[in-house]
């Protein structure tokens, strides 16, 4: 039996995904989504420092495409 994605692994793997160009992006939601459910979280916490565009217009972008596939995208206070 293949064991199903935590919150951190889907999340390390949208952060790669991000970096590739958004490569497989839907099916690393999907699998965050899901990781989201079994936890009981409402809310995906992202580190701005890793993301590809970290400005606003990119965060905004992110968190309107995640929230169209049923994802809340929150952002860590950078130092």
């Amino acid at each position: 039996m293949v064991s199903e994605p935590t919150v951190a692994d889907a999340t390390g793997r949208i952060y790669e995904s991000l970096q590739a160009n958004n490569a497989d992006i839907d099916v690393h939601i999907a699998a965050l989504k899901a990781a989201m459910a079994r936890t009981g979280l409402k809310e995906a916490v992202f580190d701005p420092a890793k993301l590809v565009q970290n400005n606003r217009s990119g965060r905004k972008l992110m968190q309107a495409y995640f929230r169209q596939r049923g994802v809340t995208v929150k952002f860590s206070a950078s130092s």
